[in-house]
């Protein structure tokens, strides 16, 4: 009778098992390859784009600082992948290291909070130059300051640390522990952060897509082509935003009901899915390079002039938001400076 008291007992004070072992091993091999991949296209893809920053735009004279930080957001996401991709090749969703595991966390939730946090400042850039021209624009002048950014990825990190208190992936994550656990309010700010940092931006891309393509409609005169390059460049963001976090989002939504109403069949399933999506959402540091072709228009083209052939150059010398064929040097002469001459290429858009 003790015996079985004591074991009733335990049952009540133990929480619920968590599986930080993959339920199917083939599923999360094929996302390790997925993130392999990710890792293999987007490493030289960041490299050649933090150089174009570097040595091409010089980002701290072209008032480009805030691409400059997505850039290196999406080059630590990227150096992040195949550590991931190890754990889950070997039938494991975390690193059985704490410290180990809690570094990855911090590091892919901080990344992804800067991507979010710098596309939503460029949205709002755009949103102000466009809809309310000629009025203080307090976004131009944050954007012009290094100072400004980094005052950003400090305010990320009180917004990430928890990630480094209690795992997140699966040990003692939300609805695992008893709600009289003194630790579950670190849960509950987690996964507000977490939500939060993806709908709230989402809402305001939404609402400066449609202000500027109302303004698009109501112009009836004049030059066109800045407002289509900022219509363009919110579309692009939605893009990121509705193919890398929204889905993840979606998913830990599910994650977290099931887990709370203990459907353990049903959770072994969305756990899969929600993986799935959050290997996705790995896919922007391939994306935003979209965002900084309509960010900058002649991005594209310094890129191809540098990382390009000739022959490349010629079959892309199509004007990237007019559609009109332009002529491009094929001589291989480098271009120095990021305002470039109107006989090649566009000139560079400093707004």
């Amino acid at each position: 009778m003790d015996v079985s008291g004591n074991s009733t007992l335990m049952t009540n004070v133990t929480p619920a098992p968590d599986h930080c072992n993959t339920t199917n091993p083939v599923t999360y091999k094929i996302l390790s390859w997925l993130m392999i991949g990710e890792f293999a296209l987007g490493l030289p893809l960041n490299l050649t784009v933090l150089y174009i920053f570097l040595f091409r735009f010089k980002f701290w004279k072209t008032n480009s600082i805030f691409l400059f930080n997505i850039v290196v957001a999406d080059f630590l996401l990227v150096v992040c992948l195949p550590a991931k991709a190890y754990h889950f090749q070997h039938g494991v969703r975390r690193s059985s290291n704490r410290f180990v595991c809690q570094t990855m966390l911090f590091m892919l939730f901080l990344n992804r909070g800067a991507s979010i946090a710098f596309l939503t400042a460029m949205s709002l850039d755009r949103y102000f130059n466009v809809v309310h021209l000629g009025r203080g624009n307090f976004i131009r002048v944050m954007k012009k300051s290094p100072q400004i950014s980094i005052l950003i990825w400090l305010l990320l990190l009180p917004l990430t640390i928890p990630t480094m208190l209690k795992t997140f992936e699966c040990c003692n994550s939300h609805g695992r522990m008893f709600e009289t656990d003194p630790q579950d309010i670190t849960d509950t700010f987690r996964e507000v952060v977490f939500f939060t940092q993806i709908l709230i931006p989402f809402f305001i891309l939404i609402y400066c897509t449609v202000r500027i393509v109302n303004r698009l409609k109501k112009k009836t005169v004049g030059d066109k082509t800045k407002l289509k390059r900022a219509v363009c460049l919110v579309i692009s963001v939605i893009l990121v935003f509705s193919v890398c976090f929204l889905p993840c989002t979606l998913a830990r939504m599910a994650l977290l009901f099931v887990r709370l109403k203990e459907w353990q069949e049903v959770e072994n399933v969305v756990v899969q899915v929600y993986d799935g999506f959050m290997v996705l959402s790995y896919i922007d540091c391939l994306l935003d390079p979209l965002v900084y072709c309509f960010c900058y228009s002649g991005f594209k083209d310094a890129y191809l002039d540098t990382f390009c052939p000739a022959v490349i150059r010629r079959k892309l010398s199509i004007d990237f938001f007019t559609g009109t064929l332009t002529t491009t040097a094929t001589s291989g002469t480098r271009i120095t400076s990021p305002v470039i001459t109107p006989v090649t290429l566009p000139m560079i858009d400093k707004n």
